[in-house]
Parts: C-alpha cells; sequence; structure tokens
C-alpha cells in the first residue's frame, strides 16, 4: 500500500474532517463550559449578596449544556454511564426549571 492509498483510506474513514481540528473543538467545547459554569457561579453569588435569592434558571441554562452532551454522547454510544448521567442532568435540569417557573408565577404581579 503506498502513500497516496493510506491516505484516500483515512479521508474515507474521516469522511474529509480534520482530526486535529476535531480535537480542538471539543477542548474548545471543554472550555466553553468551564467558562460558564464559572460565570454563573459569580453572578448567583452575586444576586445572593444583593439579596436577589438563587436563580434557578440560570443553573438550569448552564446544566442543560451537560444535559444535552450526555444525550449525544448515550444516543451514539449507548453505556450506562452516559445513561446514569442522563438521567441525573435530566432530573436537576427539570428541577431547576420547576423552581425558576414557580418563583416566577408566586412573585408575578399580573398573575
Amino acid at each position: 500500500m503506498n502513500k497516496e492509498e493510506i491516505l484516500e483510506k483515512s479521508r474515507a474513514e474521516h469522511k474529509n474532517k480534520d482530526i486535529y481540528e476535531q480535537e480542538i473543538l471539543k477542548q474548545a467545547g471543554t472550555s466553553a463550559v468551564i467558562v460558564m459554569l464559572v460565570l454563573a457561579a459569580f453572578f448567583s453569588a452575586m444576586q445572593i449578596f444583593a439579596g436577589g435569592g438563587i436563580n434557578y434558571g440560570l443553573w438550569a441554562l448552564v446544566l442543560s449544556s451537560n444535559m444535552t452532551t450526555f444525550w449525544v454522547k448515550y444516543a451514539k454510544l449507548r453505556r450506562k454511564h452516559e445513561l446514569l448521567m442522563v438521567i441525573l442532568y435530566t432530573l436537576l435540569v427539570s428541577a431547576l426549571s420547576g423552581c425558576h417557573l414557580y418563583n416566577l408565577i408566586t412573585s408575578s404581579t399580573i398573575l
């Protein structure tokens, strides 16, 4: 097998996607989630110290990115660990969303 045949097989296997670029995108996604968690923690702490209570909606949004990641991983890999994380994150995001909606309804001046 010559160099050109090996390259052609690799391109066909990876569907002309650059493996290095895929790895960089994966690292960028991980970094983005970490930055989002740090900012959410900072904003949440500032809101609590200012007397505004906990913003459950903010945490539901932040954790929904992890929930979505695990949903995709479970759909593709079908591993028990991903299923456990899907269940955990889905329940957590649902509970936080419910708390946020409950707070909105109970504090609403038009309802």
